[in-house]
């Protein structure tokens, strides 16, 4: 995330059952945890390369394929 890489620590794929403020995603780096929820991936641009800009403007880069709804 802007160039800091995170391991992957929970990951579920959005789907009619999730909600804007369910947790879709956990990033780790050591003690530090960053949390995303939903509503915060809705409406990422893939901007390419495995990158995707958020509407808060924080790019993610994934080192495996993911997909975003």
């Amino acid at each position: 995330m802007n160039g800091i890489v995170f391991e992957t620590g929970y990951l579920r794929a959005p789907d009619e059952a999730t909600f804007a403020d369910d947790v879709v995603m956990e990033l780790k780096l050591g003690e530090t945890e960053v949390t995303f929820v939903r509503e915060e991936l809705d409406g990422a641009e893939y901007v390419g390369d495995g990158a995707y800009l958020l509407k808060s403007g924080a790019l993610l880069r994934f080192l495996t394929s993911a997909t975003i709804h």
